[in-house]
């Protein structure tokens, strides 16, 4: 594996991602894969669960942990399919998606995003999805049912959890729902991850460790979703986000 960071929790029991094909990781198939994703522990299962070449057809070529090291992975190696979290240090998964999308637009080897996350937030599945991720799983899907949505990401399909699949269709389906939440969209990037981890219940002090950034940069981002909600305080704001399902 080329240029491994850090990473954490064993890819779980699963939530299918749809039907799967027969055979996971058969013989002759191959896919080269890159993994991203700010926990180590995390990086470290999935590669346990899936990297196994000769029995998976999986090889995983490079790993990141957060938006800058995962664009200088994924340029440098080239991969198939590059499994993404959402919430990243350094922009997200949007920011990612955005930097790489010429390769994305390769007609000979496109590079194809699959989410794998935590997160089953309306607003962050449909986020990566307009960036142009192929599809997104939840990170309670099993290690045979992720190498089948690798493949079959691989192969141009869209592939998503079950639960998501329909406020998915929903979403690009309608003509008349508005693309983005008005209120949401007054923040910067940035400011959505500060919103996030203050709904979640971070301190400063770990907000400013998970972003990479001073306390004071909190601090000012905080003031700056405050105004532009229009909210009073952190309790506010947390109510804000939860009502919706940013959390």
């Amino acid at each position: 594996m080329s240029d491994p960071t850090e990473a954490n929790g064993t890819a779980g029991p699963a939530e299918a991602a749809g039907p799967a094909e027969s055979g996971g990781g058969a013989v002759g198939r191959r896919v080269r894969v890159v993994l991203v994703d700010d926990h180590r522990m995390f990086r470290t299962g999935v590669q346990a669960e899936i990297g196994q070449t000769e029995q998976t057809g999986v090889e995983v070529v490079g790993e990141a942990a957060d938006v800058d090291q995962a664009v200088t992975v994924i340029t440098a190696t080239r991969p198939e399919v590059v499994l993404l979290d959402v919430h990243l240090p350094g922009g997200g998964g949007v920011e990612v998606l955005r930097r790489c999308a010429p390769l994305m637009a390769d007609a000979e080897q496109p590079v194809r995003f699959l989410a794998l996350s935590v997160s089953d937030a309306a607003e962050d599945v449909i986020g990566v999805i307009r960036g142009g991720a192929r599809g997104y799983v939840t990170k309670t899907i099993t290690g045979t049912d992720l190498v089948d949505s690798v493949f079959r990401v691989q192969e141009g399909d869209a592939v998503f959890s079950p639960r998501l699949a329909g406020f998915v269709l929903d979403a690009f389906a309608s003509t008349d729902a508005p693309p983005v939440d008005e209120d949401l969209d007054r923040l910067t990037q940035r400011e959505r991850e500060v919103l996030r981890l203050i709904a979640r219940g971070y301190a400063y002090k770990e907000i400013a460790k998970q972003l990479f950034i001073s306390v004071k940069t909190v601090e000012s981002h905080v003031s700056a979703v405050l105004r532009k909600l229009q909210l009073s305080n952190r309790h506010e704001l947390t109510r804000w986000a939860t009502a919706r399902r940013l959390v």
